[in-house]
């Protein structure tokens, strides 16, 4: 089997599967307790809390360890209304946020929150004149995702940034498909607060972390709770947060090397692809700025699931778009919001790229969907 869906998660590293049988075996203490081996889960703890600091370019007092990036995502949010008066109604987000925040934001709404769905252009990018607009006296929070997981676009978020702090309002950005992949400075970004993902980038699943920059006084969502000072509740799973930690040291120690990597396989992808434009298009080839990991593909007159069942069937292995909304009926939030019709929307297709990845991967791939389109005639 050929692996094409590293958006939706990726295997895990050796150096990283080695460090949690490590900390799984010498750090297995509760790092609250007191005792000896408490104190070597805690100091295994803060190790890979500046590690992680360290990758984003952001001091470990402002890194909290979560059950992944859509618990961070939605806790973050949460900690910041709390510490926010309650004048302070309004959230301004796009129609294009991975699904954790999408249906978090409606269910705010249900409770009486303001929340402003800013729409994209054809490309997947939001105006930032329209972010200007679309602030009131009210507005409490800017939450808009670094790149998009299903289209790659990515956001003009340091320039949201700057009109956040003009304004004195919080920014938060879903950083999960960035992180790993391109350079992440949290001041540069001009963030408040992001989130990210250990499964996105070669380490375990089930754990992610929150960035919240230290000179914000947020309130914890659960009132008494003790574990990461009090952001999120439950015994800290030290021996994955290490295997986490290993993961992102390695992937950002690489970067450099990974982004030319990637970007070659892109351009030979468009290349191959030209033999077969007629029936299959790629959304973003023309974006201004992407992800040059995540190919969203339309193959005209087949739908999505056909191709990617067919395709597994050969052997390949993609998604017809986020794994967090399959199973869902809905065509690809993402492409009707670039103005795709629902029937179009239902022909996407997504292969994204990883470390591991070839060019013969992705030729051969595109030979097999050719060969499906044919059969399907």
């Amino acid at each position: 089997m050929i692996y094409l869906d590293y958006a939706a998660t990726t295997p895990m590293s050796d150096n990283a599967l080695d460090m949690y049988v490590k900390a799984a075996k010498k750090a297995y203490g509760n790092s609250s307790s007191l005792h000896d081996i408490g104190e070597m889960s805690a100091r295994t703890l803060e190790a890979s809390r500046k590690i992680i600091g360290d990758c984003i370019h952001a001091s470990e007092k402002g890194i909290y360890f979560t059950g992944g990036g859509s618990e961070a995502n939605v806790l973050i949010i949460q900690s910041l209304l709390k510490s926010l008066p309650s004048t302070k109604n309004h959230i301004i987000t796009t129609e294009i946020e991975h699904s954790s925040l999408h249906t978090f934001f409606q269910k705010l709404q249900n409770e009486g929150y303001k929340i402003t769905f800013l729409k994209t252009d054809s490309k997947g990018r939001i105006s930032i004149e329209e972010v200007r607009q679309s602030i009131s006296d009210r507005t409490g929070i800017i939450s808009i995702q670094h790149a998009n997981s299903e289209i790659g676009t990515i956001q003009p978020i340091q320039e949201i940034g700057k009109i956040a702090k003009e304004k004195n309002i919080f920014f938060h950005s879903d950083c999960v498909q960035t992180f790993g992949k391109i350079p992440l400075h949290v001041e540069e970004l001009n963030v408040d607060a992001l989130s990210i993902s250990s499964h996105k980038i070669y380490g375990p699943k089930g754990i992610g972390a929150a960035y919240i920059n230290p000179s914000i006084h947020w309130q914890p969502v659960i009132p008494g709770t003790t574990h990461e000072s009090g952001f999120r509740p439950g015994t800290v799973d030290v021996p994955s947060i290490a295997a986490f930690a290993t993961a992102a040291k390695d992937i950002v120690r690489k970067l450099e090397a990974n982004l030319d990597h990637y970007h070659n396989l892109r351009r030979e992808f468009i290349d191959s692809l030209t033999l077969y434009n007629e029936r299959i298009t790629l959304i973003n080839e023309e974006a201004p700025s992407s992800l040059p990991t995540i190919f969203p593909l339309v193959v005209h007159g087949i739908e999505g699931q056909y191709m990617m069942l067919e395709c597994n069937r050969f052997g390949y292995a993609i998604s017809t778009g986020s794994a967090c909304q399959i199973g869902m009926q809905a065509p690809s939030r993402s492409l009707t919001a670039i103005g795709f019709h629902v029937h179009e929307a239902k022909q996407y297709i997504r292969i994204s790229t990883g470390i591991h990845t070839t060019t013969q991967d992705l030729q051969s791939l595109l030979k097999t969907m050719q060969k499906i389109i044919h059969q399907f005639r």
